[in-house]
């Protein structure tokens, strides 16, 4: 009997090693993109800045619920988050980042749990891959940012809806997660998290009779639960600015979809996501496509329901953001993996007929010999600030070419090895490598490097640490990263006059006017300068 136990080992550690694969796998893809980096970090002005700052004011206040001093139009949750990465690592660009990071890697793995449910343990794994090499995605997930923590929420909602369909026996446990999932993506991202929860209305509607999830009490139950952090700090933000602390939260709402910032068309994602997603959103719309045709049998409510119902929401909606877009980049993965997979079986059959891998392998080996061409201008070109583009498309022109390469040696030199595995690969590698060089030249971490070198000046960096810096009218865009990167921050006042003598503070040459009081410059970043206010004469 011993033996036999014995003889099995080797097995059982063959099946634990299968199992676990996939995941390895996939991490051992994505940690370089999200780890790469020059080796200097600096943060993104507007919104990360902002959420940067925010949790800033509330880690050095200790206030974790209106450190500001005045009624806030966002939910807090993060605030808390990039508060928390503050108490645990200490104050910096990795610990803004860090939250968004984490939640970028679990709802990758999340989409591939999906994948293996309403796709195959392939197509999960080629979305997954996908979603990693996705443009705008891979940004986000380097960004102190709510936008992936919140899909995070939404793909946990929807995997636990999934896993409560497929085990009845556990079905209220897993709604319960579904529900506190939602409810918690209320306290990340406030009243967008609704746009999903629509979203999953062909899903939850069209299937009802199947899994009846709108009939079961408990996921509204865990989506009340999953409120409670936002109704505690809405009742404690309502003991200090009274009714206002609501009313802030639907007048932004309002305002976002009434006094659009931007000047955009109601086509903006039509051009934008393919764009920022290239070159999967041609084979997502292709998956799409055979997703009406009822490719997938099963779930096609969700795969092609959920995205063609947020779209619209999207476009809909007057202020259109290409991070808004955000929540569809998983589907598009998922439904890009249906896509490339159905063009590898026409690769792998050799059809004469249907000649769309041939055509495609062809155009990207065009297409990369335009990209190297355009590197080499560049570098000849000699310019330092465009140079690093330069590397990007010459490492993208000559991935480009394993395309063609692979189809020429197996159709025209007779290499059968080079199946369709290796065909998907040549779409995957290249996205990769483009991805993982902008990286190591702090193209995703490193935004704003003049103000970064600017405070990490010795005579610079021992004011900002000793004295509080008052702030004269100071502001712009790139405002949030003096508030981010200035530790003793001193009052906000209107005039230089009301600086005490021999005190600092940030001005900016574009708003704030000559002033009778005398000042010296101590440096200067852009068209803001740090002063020090000198005493009248007499």
């Amino acid at each position: 009997m011993l033996y036999r136990l014995h003889f099995l080992q080797p097995l059982w550690r063959q099946i634990r090693i299968a199992t676990v694969f996939p995941y390895i796998s996939l991490l051992v893809w994505i940690l370089p993109l999200l780890l790469f980096s020059s080796g200097q970090n600096s943060l993104m002005a507007h919104d990360e800045g902002l959420y940067a700052w925010r949790s800033r004011r509330m880690f050095d206040s200790g206030d974790w619920i209106a450190p500001w001093g005045n009624i806030h139009h966002k939910t807090p949750g993060p605030y808390w988050l990039i508060a928390t990465a503050y108490e645990l690592f200490g104050v910096s660009e990795f610990s803004v980042r860090i939250p968004s990071t984490i939640a970028g890697i679990l709802a990758l793995l999340l989409v591939y749990e999906i994948g293996k449910i309403i796709l195959s343990k392939k197509l999960a794994w080629l979305a997954a891959a996908i979603l990693s090499v996705e443009f705008l995605w891979l940004q986000y997930c380097r960004l102190g940012t709510p936008d992936v923590p919140m899909i995070f929420l939404v793909l946990l909602a929807i995997w636990s809806l999934l896993k409560a369909e497929l085990h009845p026996r556990y079905r209220y446990i897993w709604s319960f997660i579904a529900g506190v999932s939602l409810g918690l993506g209320f306290l990340v991202r406030s009243f967008m998290i609704f746009l999903p929860i629509i979203a999953l209305l062909p899903y939850l509607i069209g299937e009802h009779r199947r899994h009846r999830h709108l009939a079961n009490p408990i996921l509204y139950l865990g989506f009340v639960v999953g409120l409670i952090p936002t109704f505690s700090w809405l009742w404690l933000s309502w003991l200090r600015y009274g009714n206002g602390s609501f009313e802030e939260l639907f007048k932004f709402v309002i305002r976002q979809n009434s006094e659009p910032r931007y000047l955009t068309s109601i086509l903006f994602y039509v051009w934008n996501i393919p764009v920022k997603s290239f070159p999967w959103a041609g084979f997502g719309f292709l998956g799409l496509f055979l997703g009406f045709r009822r490719y997938i049998t099963r779930y096609h409510l969700l795969l092609v329901g959920f995205p063609l119902v947020l779209f619209v929401e999207l476009s809909l909606f007057s202020t259109r953001l290409a991070h808004y877009s955000l929540c569809l980049y998983p589907f598009i993965a998922m439904l890009a993996a249906v896509g490339l997979d159905w063009l590898g079986r026409i690769y792998q059959l050799g059809l004469t007929k249907q000649n769309i891998p041939r055509n495609l392998s062809y155009a990207c080996g065009v297409l990369g010999i335009l990209l190297l061409l355009a590197a080499i201008v560049i570098f000849a070109w000699d310019d330092a600030d465009i140079s690093k583009y330069a590397i990007i498309g010459l490492i993208v022109g000559l991935g480009w070419l394993i395309l063609p390469l692979i189809w020429i040696a197996r159709y025209h030199f007779d290499l059968k090895f080079l199946t369709a595995r290796y065909w998907l690969a040549g779409w995957l590698i290249p996205c990769w490598l483009a991805l993982a060089v902008a990286g190591n030249l702090g193209l995703f971490s490193d935004y704003n490097p003049l103000y970064k070198d600017f405070f990490q000046q010795r005579a610079i960096a021992s004011i900002l640490q000793t004295h509080p810096i008052y702030f004269v009218q100071v502001g712009g865009k790139n405002s949030v990263l003096l508030n981010f990167y200035t530790p003793v921050r001193g009052k906000q006042v209107d005039t230089v006059s009301q600086v005490p003598a021999f005190s600092y503070a940030w001005i900016d040459t574009k708003q704030t006017p000559r002033f009778s009081k005398s000042y010296r410059i101590l440096g200067a970043v852009q068209n803001y300068q740090l002063i020090q206010v000198l005493p009248q004469d007499r």
